[in-house]
């Protein structure tokens, strides 16, 4: 889940309801943790790619980086539908997210395949994004937006062109998807400041109540 969308699944409920506890084992926080254990097997097919100097490792670490990806979209859809978002999967969710984009973003450059620059904007973003949810935390939780989840999918789409072993023809389209995959980082987190402003302006106002 990316970072947008657990803020999402924070305000699950609706309505502050309390329901039955809901066990943290289950199948959303399983696939969590897959997510998690994904990532050192990514590195290390990544690794050994550059080391053995194999296409074959390159797209077996395409193919985890994608297996990963997918649980995210996945591990999501089932906490909302059965009702099994936990305290434990609105930590490790977004943990799992940022282990994973994170690890190879900072992979490929230490690689020399993406300008550290690339990294740092991306990540930055989502850093910033978490110290916003939590300045607002007390006030409310901000939803989920389309694009915050357009961006979440052009990063993924363009981490995995870039993995794949493919020959330097395809290089623009590599940078034109780098390139969408920026705008909306930083359109995205643009937006979510000015929300976080506007929340925290209202409850000042007296108009939204703390959690």
């Amino acid at each position: 889940m990316s970072t947008d969308k657990a803020d999402a699944d924070l305000g699950a409920d609706g309505g502050g309801r309390v329901g039955p506890a809901v066990p943290t084992l289950n199948a959303a926080n399983v696939l969590t943790v897959l997510r998690l254990v994904l990532v050192p097997v990514f590195v290390g097919a990544l690794f050994a790619a550059d080391v053995a100097d194999a296409d074959s490792w390159r797209y077996i670490a395409t193919a985890v980086f994608v297996v990963a990806a997918l649980t995210d979209r996945v591990d999501g859809w089932v906490a909302r539908r059965y009702g099994l978002v936990t305290d434990f999967g609105k930590v490790a969710d977004p943990i799992a997210d940022k282990a994973l984009i994170g690890a190879a973003l900072v992979e490929l450059s230490v690689l020399g395949e993406l300008p550290w620059w690339v990294t740092a904007v991306i990540l930055g973003r989502e850093l910033a994004v978490t110290v916003l949810r939590f300045w607002v935390i007390r006030h409310g939780v901000i939803p989920a937006s389309k694009g915050g989840k357009a961006k979440t999918l052009t990063q993924v789409v363009a981490i995995g062109v870039v993995l794949l072993p493919l020959p330097a023809q395809v290089a623009p389209v590599e940078w034109v998807l780098l390139g969408v995959a920026l705008v909306l980082t930083v359109a995205t987190g643009v937006d979510y400041l000015v929300r976080a402003l506007r929340l925290r302006a209202a409850a000042r106002r007296g108009t939204v109540g703390t959690e």
